[in-house]
């Protein structure tokens, strides 16, 4: 395996003096913590990042990235070297024994600029978003071997003590982002605890570096042959290495299944015996389900790991985590500037705690099915896998991890609801943006969702052969789409040929969509009404209307 990169420590100024307040500190250098920081980097907002260690994840650990998270990293500037290194599937196969059940395709149709999935290990991953930060000199400042050993609320702010290897100092800051992780220091020492399932199951992660033929594609096994009675999961990985989960039942000794000799029996098992072979890592766990009752807590607001847990069967854990740093920046960045009501912090703990919940849920089903406990759940999974081969219903039952999909915010505070006058198809408000491919007005290609989020709300219209009457809401981005490029002022026009993008829009000339800055559709109109887009924008933004207030 090749050696972890090692980070300097530098000493801050704190060292030498107390700081002027600053109005972010992030709490981890995981990918999760790492996002935020690039996502208020990316708003102008400086960030503080702290880290008791100096390097990056030992193991692969999170390994599978989804579409969303790779669209989320695309807008900080990261998908492509991600994509690059990583392992591009779409396809997952499931097996009961040596029979393979189905297969499914998770994105079956051309025109996306992401794949489902890439597998790339968590500290590849680390490092990408870590060479990225520092693009953000001025903005970022990534301080390693920077242990937080106290936090305390003071007035609208917090007081973080930090120890390092040339002293201990105070930084004050504005809001404090706890990204340190399922065991979360941050969460012990405020005295709040994860509500929700401990599963006794245990399983044996393993990465091997191997040449083998395994396809580029998720296999997972019921009953495996050469795993009797348990499941097994395989993933490609970069570099020859390959990822195998193996169910070892609960009674299963961690330290003695953790014995190289034993891991490597299992192994081969699945690899053959004459396939050369070396382990690069391995872990024992079991898992729980379960979330903090509320993500915010006066100016510490709790994101991935910290905030919640689940099962890795669907690859709901980091990017859910990712999920919940694109949420929650862009509404801080606008409370940071003044242009929103700290009040506004309240929706990412009603949103991303949906999120959270919906992602349990999932989780805790497919680990039912998996490890059946009574009598009742055994024959209905014996059932099913005894049906799926050949009755697509049964397929539908199969649970071997629901794959991690975005979450709807359908319904929520931020949302303005249809008034039955908008589309009747395409993404209704709540709804992550599809993407689709369009050209400029020069004709140069590109991606629509580069157009969409980022720093500010954006409309979306959908024009025909005319041009549109557009309203008049300073400080809110234009984007005209029609099958040809068209001349319209204050907007940027682009072309969309083939109806890609109207199509997965349920579009029709004067369809307009006001885009969240995380790409999220907030409403959708039948028309670009000034009154009633001037009325949702406000919504999403907490006003309802109101002028904004400074946070008490």
């Amino acid at each position: 395996m090749t050696p972890s990169p090692r980070y300097a420590f530098a000493a801050p100024p704190e060292l030498r003096g107390p700081g002027p307040r600053r109005p972010v500190a992030v709490i981890g250098s995981g990918p999760v913590g790492l996002t935020c920081a690039l996502d208020l980097a990316t708003r102008g907002i400086p960030v503080v990042v702290l880290d008791d260690d100096d390097t990056v994840a030992s193991g692969s650990r999170a390994i599978c990235w989804a579409k969303r998270t790779l669209e989320i990293w695309d807008r900080l500037g990261v998908a492509e070297a991600m994509v690059a290194q990583g392992v591009t599937w779409n396809v997952g196969r499931v097996f009961h024994r040596d029979r393979e059940l189905y297969r499914f395709d998770l994105l079956p149709e051309s025109g996306h600029r992401r794949p489902a999935f890439i597998n790339l290990p968590q500290y590849t991953v680390e490092r990408i978003l870590i060479e990225r930060a520092a693009d953000f000199p001025d903005l970022i400042d990534l301080r390693w071997r920077s242990e937080v050993t106290g936090l305390t609320p003071v007035g609208d702010g917090v007081r973080l003590a930090v120890a390092t290897p040339e002293g201990a100092y105070d930084l004050d800051v504005d809001w404090v982002i706890a990204a340190d992780g399922a065991r979360s220091p941050t969460r012990t020492r405020m005295g709040l605890a994860l509500h929700g399932q401990r599963f006794e199951e245990r399983f044996l992660i393993a990465d091997v570096r191997m040449r083998a033929a395994f396809p580029t594609e998720r296999l997972f096994w019921f009953e495996p042959t050469f795993h009797a009675g348990q499941s097994a999961l395989l993933h490609r990985q970069p570099d020859d290495v390959f990822r195998i989960d193996f169910q070892l039942g609960p009674d299963a000794d961690p330290d003695r299944e953790r014995e190289p000799e034993r891991v490597m029996a299992r192994v081969r098992a699945v690899v053959g015996a004459d396939t050369p072979v070396t382990l690069e890592w391995c872990s024992v766990y079991s898992f729980r389900c379960a979330r903090l009752d509320r993500f915010v807590h006066g100016r510490v607001v709790f994101v991935g790991d910290a905030a919640h847990v689940v099962s890795p069967f669907g690859a709901r854990g980091g990017n859910g985590g990712v999920q919940d740093a694109d949420n929650l920046c862009w509404k801080l960045a606008l409370v940071l500037k003044r242009e929103a009501n700290a009040a506004l912090i309240g929706t990412y703990d009603e949103e991303r705690g949906h999120g959270a919940d919906e992602n349990i849920l999932q989780s805790s089903r497919t680990t039912a099915f998996m490890t059946p406990k009574s009598p009742a759940e055994r024959l209905l999974r014996d059932g099913v896998l005894a049906l799926a081969g050949e009755a697509p219903f049964a397929r539908a039952l199969l649970n071997a991890g629901r794959l991690s999909r975005p979450c709807s915010l359908a319904g929520l505070s931020l949302q303005t609801p249809d008034d039955g006058g908008g589309p009747q198809d395409g993404p209704v408000p709540g709804t992550a943006c599809p993407d689709a491919p369009v050209s400029d007005a020069a004709g140069r290609p590109g991606w629509l969702l580069d157009r969409l989020g980022g720093t500010g709300f954006t409309l979306l219209v959908f024009a025909g052969a005319a041009p549109p009457v557009l309203p008049d809401l300073p400080g809110l981005g234009i984007v005209v789409v029609a099958a040809t490029p068209l001349a319209v002022a204050g907007a940027e026009s682009l072309a969309d040929p083939d109806g890609v993008a109207a199509r997965r829009y349920g579009a029709m000339p004067g369809t307009t969509y006001l885009i969240r800055p995380d790409a999220h559709v907030a409403a959708r109109f039948a028309a670009p009404d000034g009154a009633a887009i001037a009325a949702a924008l406000a919504r999403a933004t907490g006003r309802a209307g109101a002028p904004f207030r400074e946070a008490a």
